[in-house]
């Protein structure tokens, strides 16, 4: 590959800012074109970042032989189209979470980077941090031994989006965003302890969804609210192992929990990182020095830099100093794991994996 990348970036909202703004620490990565219907605040963004081109047509991006990869920052039912599109005309992509609006989608679109042989990445902040880097450690060391349960857990006291106070009604709406705190911010979470747990096969999944707390009146009226503030479910995964999950936007309760992995010689909690086990039949907890690993690791192994966030991994795997993680492959299990929660919910009982492969549609926006 080339030793620097030059990317198009799809989409100039909060999310576009954001990794315009990330890659602006990446020597090896260069923001040549963005591409937004908004023209005024295109145009506004790309003088702020020095970006020389400003398309309204994300086409136009694609078209450049002079590009070698798209960020993909639109709302979720446009991921998997405009990524599909960008695959087949020669493009690596890296997409914002969650990888689509719905199970078909996200599976077409891993399909799709398969068959052009580009890269996929799919933006999962949580795999790179330096609680879950040294997790996995320890998991890959033997520390937890048998693994046979985990926990996926997000938490806010009251923070939907649009309703209570930022955003807008757009990540609302199943027309554009497809689903509420499952894929907002339970992507995130989901797929840390996927990757902790190996991102082992699905095999059933019983959930419910709920939208109970009140919002301001006027609020409400303009939100066309109709995703779920609260998401929970149960899911059984190939070997034995079982993975409960709670997600909220807004709940009556404090987040003094954590995502945990247990296993038989072993148990993590995941924020902040504890490890529990016995020691000479003496049960034990420890904290973990994260920061002095953590400089250790960046001083002793060369690699390890290329893991320290998301971009700076997309920009190092396109680059070819190191493997692309499968964030495309824990992305789409997690696609898998939320569309079973909403089926259980419709239908109010446990589903098959079998049963969801079977149901799913796409829920893609026209382009």
């Amino acid at each position: 590959m080339a030793d620097k990348i030059r990317i198009g970036v799809i989409g100039v909202g909060m999310i576009g800012k954001s990794h315009i703004g990330g890659y602006k620490g990446i020597g090896e990565a260069e923001v040549v074109a963005v591409a937004d219907l908004n023209q005024d605040e295109a145009k506004k963004v790309a003088a702020e970042h020095g970006i020389p081109d400003v398309y309204a047509n994300f086409r136009d991006i694609l078209a450049r032989d002079d590009i070698d990869a798209v960020d993909v920052c639109l709302h979720n039912n446009l991921h998997a189209p405009v990524t599909i599109e960008a695959l087949r005309a020669g493009k690596h992509v890296y997409c914002e979470k969650p990888m689509a609006g719905s199970y078909y989608d996200a599976r077409a679109m891993l399909d799709c980077a398969r068959e052009t042989g580009q890269k996929l990445s799919i933006q999962l902040a949580t795999l790179f941090s330096s609680e879950h880097k040294t997790a996995k450690r320890l998991i890959a060391g033997g520390a937890l031994g048998k693994i046979y349960y985990a926990r996926s857990f997000g938490h806010r006291r009251r923070g939907r989006v649009w309703v209570d106070g930022y955003g807008t009604p757009a990540f609302v709406q199943k027309k554009t965003a497809a689903g509420g705190a499952l894929y907002d911010m339970g992507i995130y979470h989901m797929a840390q302890v996927m990757d902790l747990l190996g991102n082992p096969a699905i095999e059933t999944v019983t959930g419910a969804t709920y939208q109970e707390i009140p919002m301001y009146e006027d609020r409400a009226k303009l939100a066309g609210f109709d995703v779920e503030e609260l998401g929970l479910g149960f899911v059984r995964l190939a070997g034995g192992i079982t993975l409960d999950i709670e997600e909220s936007w807004a709940i009556h309760y404090d987040g003094s929990e954590s995502s945990k992995i247990l296993g038989s010689q072993g148990g993590l909690k995941l924020a902040p990182l504890t490890y529990f086990s016995t020691v000479n039949d003496v049960e034990a907890s420890a904290g973990l020095d994260l920061g002095s690993a953590d400089y250790r690791w960046h001083q002793c192994e060369p690699d390890y830099k290329n893991y320290d966030g998301n971009q700076q991994h997309w920009v190092a795997a396109l680059t070819g100093k190191c493997e692309l993680l499968p964030t495309a492959e824990i992305a789409l299990n997690v696609a898998l794991i939320s569309e079973g929660i909403y089926r259980s919910t419709a239908l109010g009982r446990e589903v098959t994996k079998a049963e969801i492969d079977e149901a799913t549609v796409s829920t893609a926006l026209a382009l």
